[in-house]
């Protein structure tokens, strides 16, 4: 059944466990350590725009990160099967983004939103831009003609994205975002202030030295050992691509009620599952 309004802490839990955006979600272990072990090799691509240099090459520390952040397994024996996400963490990470809105909000700042997994998070992200926008916030609007060896870089619904062949495509590289800053100092403009996104997006924006906040699946440890560090702001852990998108409303619309912020045109981002 749906949520009606915006649910309480208990209720969000209980609703990710059920689609399981947390709890025992679909991602298995063996594709967890493969990917803690890729980005502790160095492989660049799991470093997510991140500079993690030699500090993280031991696999076990990485996976103590994703046990204390994530809610992963955190026995190193435990190889195959299925692994966990925990809701509490989930939901304390949403409170700790709520409060880098509401400041924004507060201050009316400049804000980009950007998404490499767009058919998961895009109106996850679209609803917040909406909320942002209506309590004074800019939403910036980023140069136009920008692409990368993937694809072109455009706005959909206020969320920056990567478009290649009429599709929106789904996205690890850093490259797009790194488009976008240049493209607005090229062009003279302000960087934003705040940037709200995942995948190297958000990587890539703290790397930087913005303030990012942003959303991370057990299987992408960068952004969660970047907010280790200090260089990401807050990674909420979360599946980030469900079933269903509709099932990420009510996490959506507690977020933005954390945050004391409204929906699109002021309407309340109720969920709808």
């Amino acid at each position: 059944m749906p949520i009606p309004g915006t649910p309480s802490r208990a209720a969000l839990v209980q609703h990710l466990i059920r689609t399981r955006i947390a709890g025992d979600v679909a991602t298995p272990r063996d594709n967890n350590l493969a990917h803690y072990r890729g980005l502790a090799n160095g492989e660049r691509y799991f470093w997510l725009g991140l500079d993690l240099g030699d500090r993280w090459q031991d696999e076990q520390d990485v996976l103590a990160v994703m046990a204390e952040r994530c809610g992963v397994n955190d026995d190193p024996e435990y190889r195959f099967g299925q692994d966990t996400i925990d809701p509490e963490l989930t939901v304390d990470a949403l409170d700790r983004m709520a409060a880098r809105l509401r400041k924004a909000a507060e201050s009316r700042q400049r804000v980009l939103l950007a998404t490499g997994h767009p058919g998961g998070l895009l109106d996850v992200h679209r609803a917040t831009a909406a909320a942002l926008r209506g309590a004074g916030c800019e939403v910036m609007v980023i140069p136009e003609g920008l692409h990368t060896s993937e694809g072109m870089v455009f706005q959909f619904a206020d969320v920056t994205v990567l478009e290649r062949g009429a599709t929106l495509w789904h996205t690890h590289s850093p490259d797009p975002m790194a488009a976008v800053l240049d493209g607005l100092e090229r062009e003279g403009r302000p960087l934003p202030d705040l940037v709200v996104a995942d995948h190297g997006w958000a990587g890539c924006a703290g790397q930087r030295g913005l303030d990012a906040v942003g959303y991370a699946d057990c299987n992408d440890p960068a952004l969660f050992l970047g907010e280790a560090e200090g260089t990401v702001q807050v990674t909420v852990p979360l599946d980030d691509h469900v079933l269903s998108p509709r099932h990420y409303d009510p996490m959506t619309a507690y977020l933005l009620g954390s945050a004391g912020l409204t929906g699109d045109d002021g309407d309340d981002p109720a969920p709808r599952d």
